[in-house]
């Protein structure tokens, strides 16, 4: 008798134990984990940097680049999968002429212009540097909006920049000696900047495109170029 009841009581527990982790599963599947959204607060892009609309007196060769790096803001639109993004950054676009250099100073007739000449000092290399403080504004959809640090990500925006410097940098050989000649004003470029973009990836890397609204120049002081840029794209946090 007292088997018996043993047996019993064993086969009730048995079945209580697998009735209890039936429930906890059920109650685990049909109840999601929530986490709280990452905000991509950090935003760093890195790609190729050129120019359109180029006249034929300019011309650049190499891997012209751009690098920029932000630290943003996400503010989800109602519970759905977009939101709306901005943020504060800084941003720089190289680029390297082809035997050539950039006058961006001269006490001559054409002081108020910039001026692409023949390189007559033998540079190996000449640069045009321009760096920008920005503003990122973007509109941004997530796939997973539960964790938005992994999943399908897309955007689009615009950017707008002020001005905080630009200059020329060349490099030559001197009798065996390197020279670097550096030339650092701000009178001919474009003071304000906008760009349209575009992001499209996975979880925390993306492809990015860039396309400027505005010249490099400004008006009657240059050429009418246009940068664009495209590369890849690091967001997340």
């Amino acid at each position: 008798m007292i088997k018996r009841l043993a047996v019993l009581v064993l086969l009730l527990t048995q079945s209580f134990l697998m009735f209890a982790q039936d429930v906890d599963k059920s109650s685990t599947n049909s109840t999601p984990e929530i986490r709280k959204p990452a905000r991509d607060f950090v935003m760093i892009k890195f790609g190729y940097n050129n120019w359109l609309n180029k006249p034929d007196s300019v011309s650049l060769k190499g891997f012209g680049y751009t690098f920029s790096a932000a630290v943003c803001y996400d503010f989800p639109i109602a519970k759905s999968n977009f939101s709306f993004a901005a943020g504060l950054g800084i941003n720089s676009n190289i680029v390297y002429t082809n035997s050539q250099i950039l006058k961006l100073a001269d006490t001559g007739a054409y002081s108020s212009q910039v001026r692409f000449l023949p390189d007559t000092a033998g540079y190996k290399r000449f640069k045009f540097v321009t760096t920008y403080l920005y503003a990122p504004f973007e509109l941004r959809y997530f796939g997973n909006n539960l964790n938005r640090n992994r999943g399908f990500k897309a955007a689009v925006g615009l950017e707008v920049g002020t001005l905080l410097g630009a200059h020329t940098k060349g490099v030559r050989s001197v009798n065996g000696i390197t020279v670097k000649d550096k030339v650092d004003t701000k009178d001919f470029v474009t003071s304000w900047n906008f760009a349209a973009t575009a992001r499209i990836g996975w979880g925390h890397f993306s492809v990015f495109g860039s396309y400027n609204l505005t010249n490099v120049f400004k008006t009657d002081n240059g050429p009418a170029v246009t940068p664009y840029s495209m590369g890849i794209a690091l967001t997340g946090l």
